[in-house]
C-alpha cells in the first residue's frame, strides 16, 4: 500500500543476477569481529546487492509490481505477494516469475493483500501424483483479515480476528492501516500479524501485534496480543521471524519532497511480556547507494517504498535477508530488491 499521504538458493541468486547484468554486487563481507563489513549500512547490517530487474515488467499479461510481501517457498522458489491480489512464484536464482495465481475474497472480490506466509508441511512437499502440499496465509488490511489459500489460489478458510482490531466503525483499526505484516515463528506453532498504524485511542507510536496458535487439527485459534513502539512518524510495513524466534521489523514512512524513511529493527521474541522491546539494526538511508537511482526525491537514491521482507538463509554467521519495494504501479517508484546481510 502507499504509506501514509526464498541457503543455497540465495547464494545462487547472486551469481545468476550478476551474470544477467541486473545485480549491482558488493565485495565479500569481512568477519564482523575483525573489521566492519563491506558496504556497511551499520555495524549490524551490510548491503550485498540490489536489482531492479522486475521493475515495470509483466508476466503472462499480469503486471509484476505492487509487491507487498515475500516468503520462502518450496526449494528453488520464492513466493511474492502483490497487494492487487496476485501471488507470484519467483525463481530463487533469477527472481523471474515462474507462475502466478489470482486471489479473491469470499465474494470473489480482489484483496488489499499485504502479508504472506508459505505454510508448508515438514513431510514430503508434493504428494505422489498430486499438486503441491501446503497452504498460503495472506493478510489483508481492509477488514482486516487473514485467509488461507491453496497453491492454486482456492480460498480455504479465514482466521478469527479480535473485534477491537477491526477497522472502523466495527472496531478501532484504521482503514488501510491494519494487518500489514505476517510471519510464522520457528516451529510453525505461532502465527503473528503486525498492525501498520495505531488503533484509534492508542498512543501515536504504539501498534498491536496479534498472534494465533496452531490447533492439533492444523487450524489457528486466537493467541496473545503484544504492543510495539515505532519511531516517531513511522508505521510497521513488515515483520518476519528470525531462526531464534525474534522479529525483524521494517518501519517505514514517507514525506513528500523528501522521500522515504526505512529502518530495520530487531524486536524481542514474543513471550510472556505484553510489550515487545526493540533495537535499531540499521537506517537504510545509511546504506551505500551502489549506483542505484531514484525517480523522486530520496535521502538516498537506494530508497523506495520497502514493504516485503524474508529471511532466506545464513552466510558467515549472519542472516541473509531479502527486501522488496512496492512501486504502487507508479512511474516515479521502483520495484527494487535489496539483499542484506544481518547480524541479529
Amino acid at each position: 500500500m502507499r504509506p501514509r499521504t526464498l541457503r543455497t538458493a540465495l547464494a545462487t541468486l547472486t551469481a545468476s543476477l550478476a551474470a544477467a547484468g541486473c545485480l549491482t554486487a558488493a565485495g565479500p563481507a569481512a568477519a564482523a569481529r575483525e573489521r566492519p563489513p563491506a558496504n556497511a549500512c551499520s555495524p549490524a547490517v551490510s548491503l550485498t546487492g540490489f536489482t531492479d530487474a522486475l521493475d515495470k515488467t509483466t508476466y503472462d499479461g499480469t503486471y509484476v509490481g505492487n509487491l507487498s510481501a515475500l516468503a520462502p517457498d518450496r526449494r528453488g522458489s520464492l513466493a511474492a505477494l502483490s497487494d492487487r491480489s496476485q501471488l507470484f512464484r519467483l525463481d530463487a536464482r533469477t527472481l523471474q516469475p515462474r507462475g502466478a495465481v489470482t486471489l479473491a475474497d469470499e465474494k470473489g472480490a480482489a484483496l488489499d493483500a499485504e502479508g504472506l506466509v508459505a505454510d508448508l508441511p515438514r513431510s514430503r512437499p508434493r504428494p505422489s501424483g498430486g499438486t503441491p502440499a501446503g497452504t498460503y496465509l495472506v493478510s489483508s488490511e481492509t477488514e482486516p483479515s487473514v485467509r488461507r489459500y491453496s497453491p492454486a489460489g482456492e480460498l480455504l478458510g479465514r482466521l478469527p480476528v479480535p473485534d477491537d482490531l477491526r477497522t472502523a466503525p466495527e472496531g478501532r483499526g484504521r482503514a488501510n492501516g491494519s494487518f500489514e505484516g505476517l510471519t510464522l515463528l520457528p516451529g510453525g506453532r505461532t502465527l503473528l500479524a503486525s498492525m501498520e498504524y495505531p488503533l484509534d485511542g492508542d498512543p501515536a507510536d504504539l501498534v498491536r501485534f496479534q498472534t494465533w496458535q496452531r490447533t492439533r487439527h492444523g487450524g489457528f485459534r486466537l493467541g496473545a496480543q503484544y504492543t510495539y513502539r515505532t519511531d516517531p512518524g513511522l508505521g510497521v510495513s513488515e515483520v518476519t521471524a528470525t531462526p531464534d524466534g525474534r522479529l525483524l521489523v521494517l518501519e517505514r514512512g514517507f514525506t513528500a519532497g523528501v522521500g522515504n524513511t526505512v529502518r530495520l529493527q530487531l524486536a524481542d521474541r514474543p513471550g510472556r511480556a505484553p510489550a515487545l522491546h526493540k533495537r535499531l539494526l540499521a537506517d537504510l538511508a545509511d546504506c551505500p547507494a551502489l549506483g542505484a537511482t531514484a525517480k523522486q526525491p530520496q535521502p538516498n537514491p537506494l530508497l523506495d517504498n520497502f514493504e516485503g521482507m524474508a529471511v532466506t538463509g545464513r552466510s558467515g554467521g549472519r542472516l541473509e535477508v531479502l527486501v522488496v519495494s512496492d512501486d504502487n504501479q507508479n512511474a516515479v517508484q521502483t520495484t527494487r530488491f535489496l539483499r542484506l546481510r544481518v547480524r541479529a
